[in-house]
């Protein structure tokens, strides 16, 4: 997986195969996820990733993944 190939808009499907939601950008090794319906942003780690084709697939089940993300941005230090 290259992350150069995660695009913004891009659907972010579970391991269901069920879009839960939508790439807004690559923030260091993290994938900001567009804003929820409260406004809110979202972060998960671009190791959840199993592969990208016109969607970027994620490795665990989208339930899962909501509860797992980070609802901060991330500390960037390299």
């Amino acid at each position: 997986m290259n992350k150069t190939d995660i695009k913004e808009g891009m659907p972010i499907v579970c391991s269901d195969n069920k879009q839960f939601a939508e790439v807004d950008r690559i923030e260091g090794v993290f994938i900001k996820v567009t804003k929820d319906d409260e406004g809110n942003h979202h972060w998960f780690p671009l190791n959840w990733v199993t592969s990208v084709d016109d969607k970027v697939h994620v490795d665990r089940p989208g339930q899962q993944a909501m509860q797992e993300w980070s609802d901060e941005a991330p500390t960037l230090a390299a």
